[in-house]
């Protein structure tokens, strides 16, 4: 019997992805970007077994974590990518193809002169722009009150998505960070626009 495998690999890395045969059927996809140790993509993916899920990750011991736990549950509805986030985004996802990308507590880089290195730039949410289907959404998390800020702005510098209503995230999955800061009490800043 063979196992099945989330693993991404790469064969082209200028090649888009086709979701068909990476996924093996036609669900609507939806991103993690930045799936950190799994806990939020792995939760998801089990509660939301009508999509594909597409976790991205830059640390290796964190892929292979949530790839064994994403075997020990079945979850053939999640794939698990190891790439820069930016890259992903620009280079590999076919245009008009996600429904939904979320964008939970990524690295806030609080020192002024590390804010360049943010993920949520104007490029970045033009790229990604392209990626989502007409109607597709970006649902963004964070505790950094000044990240949240900042965000907003380039999201409005980068003219291609509209502020919507805030979802109903009382059912979403909670990440480490989220659970963390639930008990200490800190404040999450939620947003989300629409294509």
């Amino acid at each position: 019997m063979e196992v099945f495998s989330p693993s991404v690999v790469l064969t082209d890395i200028c090649a888009r992805f086709d979701w068909r045969k990476l996924f093996g059927n036609d669900h609507p996809v939806e991103l993690d970007l930045g799936a950190g140790d799994g806990g939020f993509a792995l939760a998801y993916a089990k509660q939301h077994p009508e999509i594909n899920l597409l976790a991205v990750e830059r640390l290796l011991g964190r892929v292979r974590k949530i790839e064994k736990r994403a075997v020990r549950a079945g979850l053939d509805n999640l794939r698990v990518l190891r790439l820069e986030f930016g890259y992903t985004v620009r280079y590999l996802l076919p245009p008009e193809s996600v429904t939904l990308a979320h964008i939970l507590f990524p690295d806030p880089w609080p020192k002024r002169r590390h804010w360049p290195r943010r993920l949520i730039q104007p490029d970045f949410v033009r790229d990604l722009a392209v990626a989502l289907k007409p109607g597709g959404e970006l649902r963004f998390t964070t505790d950094h009150a000044h990240y949240f800020e900042t965000a907003q702005q380039a999201i409005r510098d980068a003219c291609v998505l509209k502020p919507a209503s805030e979802w109903n995230w009382a059912d979403d999955p909670k990440t480490d960070f989220q659970q963390t800061f639930d008990a200490e009490g800190r404040a999450t800043y939620r947003a989300r626009w629409v294509k």
